[in-house]
């Protein structure tokens, strides 16, 4: 559906860490621009100092790139429309809020805190709409003129028109809000300030945004925006209203909007846990979008074919843990090996790695790789997976040790090292048939027999294939190992 007029936008605030609900909105934005062969415009909404921080703008930045969804025009990349951060563009503001005030598309409110709340309060005991009620619309020059004499602020206030606003959202359908539930609403505060009520669909307008796809929680302000487009584009400074798409809330546990403050939410979560950018937008594209009834593994190119904003499920989202990990260990072994090798690289230096530098054996790592790749869900379960192969004695793990060594273990293990001395060392099936046959000594199945070697050689009662392990550790070293184990089982 190639349509190189399609224009949209990506425009966050630059407050604490990006989140997967924000990533999910970028994606689906860039998915459609790049679906199109549109432009993704990226915008950064920083016109509240008290929260925004240029470490977070940073971060915005930094994380897009890692994900690999670039943009055509925006904040290092320039464009016609620059500057791309609200926070440059305020002269802009102030002009266009002084035509709508000219215009008569806006005035001056000169109500109070306390009027207001005291009027709502009465509107609510009465059962009546609790929103702005108008005092100030048709105010004389006169009475204007007394407020100011009396010292009183004033806020500019948007005139929104007195008949219903109908739409046809992209995602939901045609939707109507009357007057009583979309009144007139603040564009500029006391001490000029503009509000985002004015900024947003301004940008809009002046970067000529043709579709706007946002989450559902900005829905309600969808009819103030397209009333302040008619307006903009009576003025002549917008072309024309844009489509609006708004995408389903993305819940977390217990039925409950995921919000920033969830743990699960931060983005930075599973850079550190290992995902790939591949295999967390494969997951995010689903909340709310599917490839197809019987496919959920796919890749960004294939996504970038299909992807279409009509096809947007209207539905809440559920975020997963377990799938999204589950696709990302798919996109994990679609990964050829030496692409893997190089992904897992930082999770096998310090700080994760807990062993010396020294004690790294690449050759080893290479060898013991396309097992690894096989299991991993993230790329940092590496670390834990192979540290046995380069610390000189496995980790302690009271738990493993407990599950593992029940029974008569110093008479298994006894027997699995003779066997295990007497084995083959260049081929795992040999070493596999060594314990085996020490397991049918004791009367026990192979995955009885295991445990207790693979315990003793590698500290944990669960990781990558056993034996292939052990060839890969070597003979010396495994069979020191399980003296060791022998020695603490007897001690």
């Amino acid at each position: 559906m190639a349509n190189a007029n399609v224009r949209v936008r990506f425009c966050p605030s630059p407050t604490g860490n990006p989140h997967v609900g924000l990533v999910r909105t970028a994606l689906f934005n860039w998915a459609y621009a790049r679906h199109t062969g549109g432009t993704m415009v990226f915008r950064i909404e920083d016109t509240d100092a008290a929260r925004d921080s240029e470490e977070s703008y940073r971060q915005l930045l930094d994380s897009l790139r890692w994900l690999g969804l670039d943009w055509d025009e925006g904040p290092e990349v320039g464009g016609p429309h620059a500057p791309y951060r609200q926070s440059e563009r305020m002269d802009l503001y102030r002009d266009v809020a002084g035509k709508l005030l000219a215009a008569g598309h806006a005035y001056r409110c000169y109500c109070t805190a306390l009027e207001l709340e005291a009027r709502r309060d009465a509107a609510r005991a009465a059962g009546r709409p609790s929103g702005y009620d108008g005092t100030c619309r048709d105010l004389t020059e006169e009475q204007r003129a007394a407020f100011e004499a009396d010292g009183r602020e004033s806020i500019v206030r948007f005139r929104m028109p007195d008949e219903p606003i109908t739409f046809t959202d992209l995602v939901r359908g045609e939707l109507t809000f009357t007057p009583d539930n979309v009144p007139d609403f603040g564009i500029v505060r006391a001490n000029g300030a503009p509000l985002y009520t004015l900024v947003n669909p301004v940008d809009d307008a002046l970067m000529e945004i043709t579709h706007v796809l946002r989450g559902e929680d900005l829905l309600s302000s969808t009819p103030r925006q397209i009333a302040l487009y008619r307006a903009l584009i009576e003025l002549g400074l917008a072309k024309e209203i844009p489509a609006f798409g708004h995408l389903p809330y993305v819940m977390g546990e217990g039925n409950k909007k995921l919000s920033k403050r969830d743990p699960q939410s931060s983005l930075n979560l599973y850079r550190e846990r290992g995902f790939l950018p591949e295999g967390l937008l494969n997951y995010l594209s689903l909340l709310g979008w599917s490839f197809s009834a019987d496919q959920d593994v796919f890749t960004v190119p294939e996504m970038i074919e299909r992807f279409d904003v009509a096809d947007v499920n209207a539905n809440p989202a559920r975020f997963d843990l377990k799938k999204a990990e589950s696709i990302n260990g798919d996109h994990i072994r679609m990964l050829d090996v030496k692409a893997f090798t190089e992904a897992c690289e930082p999770w096998l230096t310090a700080p994760h790695a807990n062993w010396a530098p020294e004690s790294f054996d690449r050759a080893k790592w290479e060898a013991i790789a396309p097992y690894a790749q096989t299991r991993l869900t993230v790329l940092s379960d590496i670390t834990a997976n192979v540290d046995f192969l380069f610390l000189d004695a496995p980790v302690e793990d009271e738990a493993s040790w407990a599950k593992a060594m029940k029974g008569d273990p110093a008479a298994l293990l006894t027997t699995a090292r003779e066997k295990l001395d007497a084995a083959d060392w260049t081929s795992a099936e040999s070493l596999k048939e060594a314990v085996l046959a020490a397991g049918e000594a004791h009367g026990l199945k192979l995955g009885k027999a295991q445990a207790p070697v693979r315990v003793a050689v590698t500290g944990r009662t669960v990781g990558l294939p056993l034996f292939e392990s052990l060839e890969i550790l070597g003979r010396e070293r495994t069979l020191a190992r399980v003296d060791a184990a022998l020695a603490r089982l007897t001690a």
